[in-house]
């Protein structure tokens, strides 16, 4: 058995200790609160199907299978801190960022559950399902108003089982008003199918209920440094040299301080001010600006200390990569 204090180990000896081990249940955690505000959230549409939640190693709904699985770091203070040392970012992190993504989960629980991408509606207002994943990469229009925005990245647009979870998570969400905040766009008749759809379903209980095992959709049997090791190569990137030439032009003075140095003091402010206006993961966004960092040194490069248009232009360069980054995979300049 592990010991039970595991919580005042230190990043290194808690990295060496397996997820399965360390004893963590939702029960009596600041999630079981959260997990019962949804509940109530759905009871108040009369909708009498509450998903199941378990703890898993993402967020997640397994394909047919009607329980939401919620990252094992959310459930303990000392595995958020943890979580943050690695990614930068504890994703759900917050009560109104754990109820986006909840809201989400609900919609697929609910999509197996009723069995509603049959329907002929559903497939008109939506498109046509498939067993096929959610694209890691697509093409969204940021200003498209046929989707709703909930999560990030237009991930409305991403999947049709996507647009259905996005625009339910939307119509949940209590307190808002989404006949106004969506007024005079195409992505209202969606909520409104959404808001008929979920009055149909009021009082009633599903008709797809399969057995399952959690312990057959989890990845938690792992040390957390092998998690941490997959899941940071996960968003890792090899750094191409065509960048060379940017930097140089962005880089440009024959004398001053280090372009280097310039940008160790300002990477948390671009990263920040970066992940603000793209969404994108602030791990990904470190790890670009230490490459170009490193790369900068190997250059040799200078900027002058005086030039106050210096901050825009490498927030503008960083931001283009990260937005094409999203759009085509690839941390690479459209010509």
């Amino acid at each position: 058995m592990e010991p039970v204090d595991w919580a005042s180990l230190n990043d290194q000896e808690l990295l060496e200790r397996r997820i399965s081990k360390l004893g963590l249940r939702l029960e009596g955690t600041a999630l079981e609160p959260l997990i019962r505000q949804l509940y109530d959230e759905l009871s108040t549409h009369g909708l009498v199907f509450h998903p199941p939640c378990h703890i898993g190693d993402e967020w997640f709904v397994p394909v047919g299978i009607t329980a939401i699985f919620v990252p094992f770091f959310l459930v303990h203070d000392r595995l958020r801190a943890l979580e943050r040392t690695m990614m930068l970012e504890v994703e759900g992190g917050t009560r109104e960022w754990f109820m986006r993504l909840i809201r989400h989960e609900t919609a697929h629980a609910y999509s197996y559950a009723y069995r509603l991408p049959r329907k002929k509606k559903w497939q008109e207002m939506f498109g046509h399902t498939s067993r096929d994943e959610t694209p890691d990469f697509y093409h969204p229009q940021p200003f498209s108003r046929s989707y709703v925005v909930n999560l990030d990245d237009w991930y409305a647009q991403s999947h049709p089982d996507e647009d259905f979870a996005e625009t339910f998570a939307v119509w949940l969400t209590p307190g808002l008003d989404w006949r106004k905040r969506y007024a005079g766009w195409k992505a209202l008749q969606k909520l409104e199918y959404v808001d008929e759809l979920m009055r149909s379903l009021a009082g009633k209980p599903p008709v797809h209920a399969p057995e399952y095992r959690a312990a057959d959709y989890d990845c938690l049997n792992q040390k957390l440094k092998t998690y941490y090791a997959r899941k940071r190569k996960l968003y890792e990137d090899t750094y191409p040299d065509f960048y060379d030439a940017d930097l140089r032009q962005l880089f440009s003075a024959a004398a001053g301080i280090n372009a280097s140095s310039y940008l160790r003091l300002r990477k948390r402010r671009l990263m920040n001010s970066v992940c603000q206006w793209t969404n994108e993961k602030k791990f990904r966004v470190n790890k670009l600006l230490a490459r170009l960092i490193d790369r900068c040194d190997q250059l040799d490069l200078h900027v002058l200390n005086d030039d106050p248009q210096q901050d825009f232009r490498v927030s503008a360069f960083i931001t283009t990569l990260v937005m094409n980054y999203l759009f085509t995979g690839k941390f690479k300049r459209t010509k």
